[in-house]
């Protein structure tokens, strides 16, 4: 799990703004339609095809090489090999441009700091997950897991060790947790779980392993000690709770827990 990235606080990403008309430099055309007047559909294509090229490199690569394909195939001139490289080349662009993509959507679902998801991956991707649970009437679990006193970490230690608790935090998650299970911290010091019940039957089972992971993110580090407060809440597949419902009763039960939780122990200053 790599450390990316500044204490615990989430960015958003702002919207593309797309090239100004009065910009004399913008590749973008203006499509005047009077009323009445029928643009010839190639026309259309046309412009069409030269917004979108304007808008993306990959894609204009791809549409100059299909272009390529067929004009040739039109005019009766094209060859095996000819035909063979230039598909070549659109396949290349296509698969890089999926690539990027991809790139693209894992990032805007993936939180910087612990590589685990962000609030948005973890609504989505568990909201699917209970959808299922749901069909196939399986029991599924919802944890709120919160780090115990951060704030007296960043400020004895400052925010960099407070980003390396927050990372180790998530590394005892994943230690306690199948990879099958949805591990996502939700922002600052929250982390949720969405869990097999099967795997993981009741609270004292969770605990149990939680120590042990948490033993091991302790065991190098003798200025402070980690410890979550933890909330649980129990999706049953026969009845209709939403997402929000479980979260909301599993953050009351964390707060719960919290009250009567001993804090993380602070040792000694740096």
């Amino acid at each position: 799990m790599s450390l990316q990235g500044s204490n615990n606080c989430a960015g958003g990403r702002g919207d593309r703004v797309g090239p100004s008309l009065s910009d004399p430099k913008s590749t973008a055309r203006v499509l005047s339609i009077d009323r009445g007047k029928i643009i010839p559909k190639e026309s259309l294509e046309s412009i069409l095809s030269s917004a979108l090229r304007s808008e993306d490199a990959e894609l204009d690569q791809i549409l100059s090489v299909l272009e390529e394909i067929s004009n040739s195939a039109k005019s009766g001139v094209l060859d095996t090999r000819s035909l063979h490289s230039a598909l070549q080349r659109a396949a290349s662009c296509a698969v890089k441009q999926s690539l990027l993509d991809r790139q693209v959507r894992s990032l805007a679902i993936t939180d910087e700091l612990t590589g685990l998801y962000n609030r948005r991956g973890f609504l989505a991707s568990a909201t699917h997950q209970l959808k299922l649970a749901h069909r196939h009437t399986q029991d599924v679990l919802l944890l709120f897991c919160d780090m115990d006193n951060l704030k007296g970490i960043n400020d004895s230690f400052g925010h960099r060790e407070g980003d390396l608790a927050i990372v180790r935090a998530a590394d005892a998650l994943e230690e306690t947790f199948r990879d099958s299970d949805i591990i996502a911290r939700l922002g600052g010091d929250e982390f949720g779980v969405l869990a097999s019940e099967a795997s993981i039957p009741n609270r004292q089972a969770i605990v149990s392993r939680m120590e042990k992971s948490l033993e091991k993110a302790n065991a190098e580090e003798f200025r402070y000690t980690l410890s979550f407060s933890i909330g649980i809440a129990r999706f049953d597949p026969e009845t209709t709770s939403s997402l929000g419902d479980l979260m909301v009763r599993a953050d009351q039960d964390m707060y719960l827990h919290k009250k009567c939780h001993p804090r993380c122990a602070m040792l000694q200053h740096s």
